[in-house]
């Protein structure tokens, strides 16, 4: 829907259009706040570039008051614009509104699995747990692009998304944001679904691609990123490492009592959470192969994020990976 002077400036980015693309427009055809232009930037009108310089070549041509972020393999709920401008006008202070990216009910198992480890307190590590499932309303400091809607003053004062990062440019929105002093408000009622990147193969694509810039940003913006939770995995690491080392070398045995109990405590505590996370998904009627689904690739993310984690930290600096397309499908490659 295409306006004179909308209210709300929605911007897709996207390579080629897909069945995604098509599915989100249904869906924002049905928003119950009827103020608002859609502005899909495709290739053909930016060029092959990032999706940071896709939103920014959106902005330019905004009309709206407020710039609504969504992926092409996004959709919103019927109240996503009319929650978002009641919580931006109702908050002083604040830049952007943005809510729980929701798994879709329609995804197959492997996706929901997927959604089921982000969204849980031992997936995600308590980092991520409030932008995949609905949650109390807070401040937040950082949050993805796909469901946050900025004032546009704003977003053009700090001169938009930077464009060498992907993924992360969102996060340094978000940190340049907070550097005016303004706020980001998070409130459950302003929901997208987000088709998740199917267990395993994908979903660990997609890891990569975070766990290597949330490295890297702990070190260069140390504001926002350089929290216990990112590196949770990375010291796992390094003391599952320590462990294995004492046992190689023989100089770990339980006839050391006590120091031998300590020593396997975190690795005792870890099997722990893992069964009553496991619990906890049955408890709120999960399958039992969904959950056992989700218990076994949590520990594999953990231990495959904890290493590039460490990797992205120490990396000087990261190169930008273009998503691949499937030309006849539009749907991208490589999770």
């Amino acid at each position: 829907m295409k306006q004179n002077k909308p209210t709300f400036s929605i911007i897709i980015p996207i390579r080629i259009e897909n069945d995604y693309l098509k599915e989100t427009l249904f869906h924002l055809s049905l928003q119950s706040y009827k103020s608002f232009e859609i502005l899909v930037i495709t290739d053909k009108i930016s060029g092959s570039a990032n999706p940071a310089q896709k939103r920014n070549h959106g902005a330019k041509i905004a009309k709206g008051k407020y710039l609504a972020f969504l992926d092409d393999d996004s959709y919103p709920s019927k109240d996503w614009l009319k929650n978002s401008f009641k919580y931006l006008n109702k908050h002083p202070n604040t830049a952007a509104v943005c809510g729980p990216c929701l798994t879709p009910p329609q995804n197959n198992i492997y996706q929901k699995s997927s959604g089921l480890l982000w969204a849980s307190h031992l997936g995600s590590g308590g980092a991520g747990t409030y932008r995949n499932s609905i949650s109390p309303p807070r401040y937040v400091q950082d949050f993805p692009s796909v469901n946050l809607i900025v004032k546009k003053k704003y977003f053009d004062l700090i001169n938009g998304f930077d464009t060498y990062h992907w993924p992360g440019e969102d996060t340094i929105l978000c940190l340049n944001l907070i550097n005016l002093g303004k706020k980001i408000y998070y409130h459950p009622s302003i929901q997208v679904f987000h088709h998740r990147r199917a267990i395993l193969m994908s979903h660990l694509q997609q890891i990569r691609r975070y766990a290597l810039h949330r490295g890297n940003f702990a070190r260069i913006f140390p504001k926002t990123s350089l929290k216990i939770g990112y590196f949770g995995p990375s010291l796992s690491i390094l003391y599952t490492t320590l462990l294995f080392l004492l046992f190689f070398t023989k100089k770990f045995t339980f006839t050391y009592g006590y120091i031998s109990i300590i020593l396997l405590f975190p690795f005792i505590l870890y099997i722990f959470l893992l069964l009553i996370t496991f619990v906890i998904f049955l408890k709120n009627k999960n399958s039992f192969f969904l959950s056992l689904l989700t218990i076994i690739t949590i520990p594999v993310t953990h231990v495959y994020y904890g290493i590039l984690f460490i990797y992205g930290f120490f990396k000087k600096k990261l190169d930008f990976t273009p998503h691949s397309v499937n030309s006849k499908t539009g749907d991208y490659l490589g999770g």
